[in-house]
């Protein structure tokens, strides 16, 4: 395995860190507090190719490999995660998405406009009884000639609300449980579709999540991504990149949090010195990093199974799964840390480091919880 940056991942990480800091270190507590979409900043992510790092160049993207994707969302969460998390639905979801399963027609006609931020992008798989058993899908497609009718709710569904498209998983045939589930493209001005109720979240205030509603949803058959009933098994593998995503996120987090808490340690004084030269502080300084690079490591080696598994064809759920479980359990006890380092200090908003403890828990949940993750690497391990 070789994890030798090139020069192509040191310019992105470059540019990335230098977006980060003079655009959205600024502004990110301010997003959190108000709990607003920095679109102005999702666009400037467009022109700067971020909002497509992956997707070939022949559809309009920046041709990156993976190490190079994760690498950008690392150095984003780091500032501001709500941002990354944007940028990771966008390129692991959506591009991905039409990239594994999206005709030539789909990609030439989506492709170019997402990842340049023309279109945002959302995933619409989760609902209120289908979470982690997302075979359980009640949302409906029903065909009706050259078209399908769409019908049910989809929630907490992030970019939701600034999305103009959605991937949108739906059952065709709801006899058949999972294997009856296909995928839709819908646009956000087709009637019958529309933005439901916006969730007041904990942490990742910069983000929409919110959810779908769609009645007599009609969309054209020319639509359906893939074919009926491959639904489920394209969610399940777009999934496994969002992992991914999810990862690198947790990194940002935990290594923005680590830095923050060094910098308050080397300033702050308590009886006559730098609360750094207290081996307590010392110490839990050491397990945070080392946490921290075996996290790194663990994403890294996921990315450069995905980029291998293009070629071969073999699946990386259980690299995934690992890179995401570790980064994410990481990055609450990292931020946690960081806290008890900052003392009363660190519960107050003054200082960025309750804002990190907030937005590393949501790592834990979406695009599959911790539990999930442990039963996908005991699948691999026991099959």
């Amino acid at each position: 395995m070789d994890l030798h940056l090139n020069e192509e991942h040191e310019m992105i990480r470059k540019m990335a860190r230098e977006f980060a800091l003079k655009e959205l270190a600024p502004i990110a507590a301010e997003i959190d507090e108000q709990g607003r979409v920095p679109m102005e900043n999702v666009r400037k992510m467009g022109e700067l190719g971020f909002l497509g790092l992956t997707v070939e160049e022949a559809y309009g993207g920046a041709g990156a490999d993976t190490i190079a994707y994760v690498i950008a969302v690392e150095e984003i969460a780091k500032v501001c995660a709500s941002t990354a998390t944007i940028m990771s639905v966008q390129n692991s979801l959506v591009c991905q998405g039409f990239e594994l399963f999206g005709d030539e027609a789909q990609k030439r006609a989506y492709l170019p406009r997402l990842a340049t931020g023309e279109l945002i992008g959302a995933f619409a798989l989760t609902e209120p009884e289908a979470g982690c058993d997302a075979a359980a899908v009640r949302t409906t497609a029903r065909r009706d000639g050259d078209s399908y009718v769409l019908d049910g709710t989809k929630h907490f569904i992030t970019n939701g609300g600034i999305a103009d498209i959605v991937l949108v998983f739906a059952s065709t045939n709801p006899s058949l449980g999972g294997r009856g589930i296909s995928a839709f493209i819908v646009e956000k001005t087709t009637p019958g579709f529309a933005v439901g109720r916006e969730e007041n979240k904990m942490g990742i205030r910069g983000t929409s999540t919110c959810e779908l509603n769609f009645q007599d949803c009609r969309v054209p058959a020319s639509r359906r991504v893939g074919a009926e009933g491959q639904g489920l098994k394209m969610a399940l593998a777009i999934l496994d990149g969002g992992r991914i995503g999810i990862a690198a996120q947790a990194v940002g987090i935990a290594q923005g949090a680590l830095e923050a808490a060094i910098k308050y340690a080397q300033a702050r004084r308590q009886f006559g010195q730098p609360i750094a030269s207290f081996q307590a502080i010392q110490w839990m300084l050491a397990d945070m990093n080392t946490r921290i690079e075996a996290a790194r490591l663990l994403t890294y080696q996921a990315a450069l199974a995905k980029d291998q598994a293009k070629r071969s064809g073999e699946r990386y759920s259980r690299e995934a799964a690992q890179a995401k479980l570790f980064a994410s359990e990481t990055a609450v006890w990292v931020t946690n840390r960081a806290i008890q380092i900052h003392g009363g200090y660190g519960y107050m908003k003054d200082y960025p480091v309750e804002r990190f403890y907030r937005d590393a828990k949501i790592t834990e949940l979406y695009e599959g919880t911790s539990e999930v993750q442990r039963m996908v690497i005991a699948s691999a391990l026991l099959r």
